[in-house]
């Protein structure tokens, strides 16, 4: 029997409506950052369409979770259009091939288009032509692509664990390490490597945008007026310094020393810094969104404690299911798999239960996921994107750098690989089998009888395979960490430092003062000429 249409329509119109979305506003959130001064048609195209890749990747994961859950009813039954094995595996392998050509998407930007037009628009010159450009962008890339074989090749031949345990379960240990090709041994293994990278961008970016974020939304900014004072009584006090060393110089000496000469130089760079924050304030100051942004003041607030108590349950989630692994994993040979849960996780517990209702859990599982990448995003802006400590590019509104723009659709294809592995750590059991059920048979005592009574259980790793569905991403995921220890190891103990940043976030958003209402938009490296032609007017 083959699946109804409205399956196919409940699961996958959703995902067309992500995609739709998903254009629209990574158009308009890179050029919502893209410098006015500083652009080029090529690296903004090849931004916004790796933003939508990266945002794409993680919508695939609510379809998913949705279409291995409806197979089945409350009674742990499979329903009529699902009952033929054939059918599920058709229904599978789509999933798991749209899980393959975005993953294939990701490497092409990681390790192709990204790196050139980064290197070709560094190479941009008066000077030089285009088929130079594109000579040296090719000459760097080609270093990316070796790397990105050489990942591939030890996936493929690296030795890895391929057999499954007597007595299998823990779903057929992964429906016997999920078919076992060289190929996609080859592509989990690159994958992994990259979600490995991620997650140590993640627990940076993400751990502390999920703390600033809310608490930034709770304070607020600074008052445009009151900063208009303190500007205005600053560059008072610094024009007063150069006055007092230009007059030394008429009536004094005649002409200044080099350590005056430094001082003088400094004063009016400061007094420049300074009214340029101060036309700026002064315009945001007039602006009807200043007004707008008053009246909508409570609204605000409401918003960052509403996110706030989000980043405490997703805190509590992620610390649950850590201490759970600690009690019940595997252990590090299987990567800290978890056959069952044993600890209560509220949000696994919230999505499994609303899953009686559709779309609910869809959206609230969407919404997770978007608050996730905002997170990242609010991360990437308020630190910036940094080399060895030292900030390369500054996120900044009108103000972003082309190469900061590819850098930062770069470290978010790491992020959304990594927020996968943290979101399946969060909810482990909704996103491995929906709201499953299955019949188990268990054998009860009447009297002197002995007899099999069937019951209905929850789906867990400990379930027959034929019985309970994996989803795809958690196949994925799961497989590799029976076959290569390794990553599931290290996933878990980032996870941990992922929860410490987040406390650590939370601290230094607590103490920190507000930010001024202007921020990012002024800085100290940034004179140019529409701000003088402001100054002037």
């Amino acid at each position: 029997m083959s699946v109804p249409h409205s399956v196919l329509a409940a699961g996958w119109i959703p995902f067309v409506v992500c995609v739709i979305l998903t254009i629209i506003f990574s158009f308009f959130y890179i050029r919502y950052f893209q410098s006015k001064y500083e652009s080029e048609v090529s690296s903004s195209i090849v931004s916004m369409l790796g933003l939508v890749v990266v945002l794409l990747t993680t919508a695939v994961i609510p379809v998913d979770i949705f279409l291995v859950a409806f197979m089945k009813d409350d009674q742990g039954h499979f329903k009529p259009w699902a009952e033929s094995n054939e059918t599920r595996q058709s229904l599978q392998q789509d999933v798991l091939y749209t899980y393959y050509a975005m993953y294939m998407c990701v490497m092409l930007f990681l390790f192709l288009l990204l790196p050139f037009s980064y290197f070709f628009y560094e190479e941009a010159d008066e000077d030089v032509s285009n088929k130079s450009r594109t000579c040296t962008a090719l000459k760097y890339t080609l270093v990316f692509a070796f790397a990105a074989a050489v990942l591939l090749l030890i996936g493929a031949f690296a030795p890895i664990k391929h057999i499954p345990h007597n007595n299998a379960t823990d779903i057929d240990i992964i429906t016997y390490l999920f078919t076992d090709t060289k190929t996609e041994d080859a592509i989990s293994f690159c994958i992994s490597c990259l979600t490995l990278l991620g997650m140590l961008i993640c627990v940076l970016y993400t751990g502390y945008g999920m703390s600033a974020w809310p608490m930034d939304l709770v304070k607020g900014r600074r008052s445009a007026t009151v900063e208009i004072d303190e500007v205005s009584h600053n560059r008072h006090e610094t024009q007063t310094e150069i006055d007092t060393i230009r007059n030394r110089e008429r009536n004094i000496t005649g002409r200044l020393t080099s350590r005056d000469r430094q001082q003088l130089e400094e004063l009016e760079e400061r007094d420049r810094f300074l009214a340029r924050r101060e036309q700026h304030l002064d315009d945001a100051q007039r602006s009807c969104l200043t007004k707008c942004l008053l009246v909508l003041r409570p609204l605000q607030i409401f918003f960052g404690i509403m996110f706030f108590l989000m980043e405490l349950i997703i805190f509590l989630s992620l610390l649950l299911t850590n201490i759970d692994k600690v009690l019940h994993s595997e252990g590090w040979r299987k990567g800290y798999a978890l056959p069952k849960r044993h600890l209560p996780n509220p949000i696994d517990i919230i999505l499994v239960y609303c899953q009686k209702v559709f779309p609910l859990d869809y959206i609230l599982m969407t919404g997770i996921i978007v608050y996730f990448i905002l997170c990242s995003m609010g991360g990437l802006q308020h630190l910036g994107i940094w080399c060895c400590c030292v900030r390369m590019y500054k996120i900044r509104i009108r103000r972003t750098k082309p190469q900061g723009l590819l850098l930062m659709c770069f470290l978010l294809m790491f992020l959304v690989l990594a927020l996968n592995v943290i979101i399946f750590e969060i909810t482990p059991q909704y996103t491995t089998f929906g709201s499953q059920k299955y019949v188990q048979y268990i054998n009860e005592t009447i009297g002197n009888h002995t007899s099999l009574v069937p019951h209905v259980a929850t789906c867990s790793m400990e379930a027959p395979a034929e019985e309970c569905i994996m989803t795809r991403m958690s196949m994925l995921l799961i497989r590799f960490f029976y076959k290569v220890w390794f990553f599931g190891a290290a996933y878990y103990y980032l996870s941990w430092a992922f929860l410490v940043i987040i406390l650590i976030g939370f601290v230094v958003s607590l103490v920190r003062k507000r930010r001024s209402y202007i921020e990012g938009a002024v800085d100290h490296d940034d004179f140019d000429s529409d701000d003088e032609g402001l100054l002037q007017a």
